[in-house]
């Protein structure tokens, strides 16, 4: 099985550098960190780090490694929860001896050289807690910081468990990970606060967002209202779930300006949505994607798309 090749893999190299996505959310980080985590109290002998651009959003999960191109000689990559190679944070992925691929997305981009791949799976946390099991007698060892970290990517890939690729090996997995020992009110407020300024952006998303009568819905956050609000667009990243709550809503996107491109993130309570995203220049999830594009003329052809997805 790929676990067991992974595991042996693993056992044969005295460096691993461990990637995840750009932009990275709960459960980027967590599957990276908890990776991480595992191999260092596994062994301890070898030289483990977790790189990329760091999200300060993030930081109460994990700081990351800052290394030199020269670590990757003869080392092995394990990049996580990434669908395609253009999305890798830190492009020196490849710099390594061998690279492999755990990801739970649609394998569009088939990259590395093993692959394991789990479309099932609730979170990529999900399936590093899944090879711990499958290794834990062959050596392999969870601490409480993995545990924290991995029940983090859990919680979030599957928005507090409400999502429908929750199941019940989820549920099992997280009841067995809370038997750790790690603070879960310290992580929930962590993962869930949000600053005043945010708040009160929410209560414009609320205010001003339009749903067309066949339940398309659409939010715009141009660069100047984010700088009115003093909001981070990544920080305007974290709302995109509100509209979920409300009544009538199949499926909705929002447009986050930054200052070289259009963020398009895309949510759905049933359509299919990743093909969209994958049209520009993105990808994700059945129910849950984001893309860029570099016009606010493209927003139109993104809606559309969205519209003809629902139905209308």
């Amino acid at each position: 099985m790929m676990k067991e090749k992974i595991l042996a893999t693993i056992k044969q190299y005295e460096t691993i550098i461990i990637h995840r996505h750009v932009r990275p959310d709960p459960d980027a980080y967590g599957s990276q960190g908890g990776l991480a985590e595992i191999l260092k109290a596994s062994f301890p002998d070898k030289n483990i780090y977790t790189v990329g651009q760091e999200e300060e959003t993030l930081h109460y999960l994990r700081r990351l490694d800052q290394i030199p191109d020269d670590t990757y000689e003869g080392a092995l990559v394990i990049v996580c929860d990434t669908a395609n190679a253009e999305r890798i944070c830190d492009d020196r992925y490849h710099l390594g001896d061998k690279l492999i691929k755990i990801d739970h997305h649609p394998n569009v981009d088939p990259y590395g050289d093993m692959m394991w791949v789990d479309t099932d799976a609730s979170s990529v946390s999900e399936m590093i807690y899944e090879f711990y099991l499958s290794g834990k007698d062959d050596g392999l060892k969870l601490s409480d910081e993995a545990a924290r970290l991995l029940f983090a990517g859990i919680v979030g890939d599957t928005g507090r468990f409400l999502f429908p690729s929750t199941s019940r090996k989820t549920f099992a997995y997280a009841g067995e990970l809370i038997h750790y020992n790690f603070s879960r009110p310290e992580l929930f407020d962590k993962m869930y606060e949000l600053s005043p300024n945010v708040v009160k952006l929410n209560g414009y998303v609320l205010q001003n967002f339009e749903m067309n009568q066949n339940g398309v819905a659409v939010m715009v956050l141009r660069k100047e209202l984010l700088e009115e609000y003093q909001v981070k667009a990544s920080e305007a990243s974290l709302l995109v779930g509100t509209l979920g709550n409300i009544a009538g809503i199949k499926a909705w996107v929002f447009f986050i300006e930054e200052e070289d491109q259009i963020r398009v993130r895309l949510r759905s309570k049933g359509p299919i949505i990743n093909e969209i995203a994958r049209n520009y220049q993105g990808g994700g999830h059945p129910l849950a994607a984001g893309a860029s594009i570099y016009s606010w003329d493209d927003m139109g052809s993104v809606i559309k798309e969205l519209e003809a997805v629902c139905g209308n």
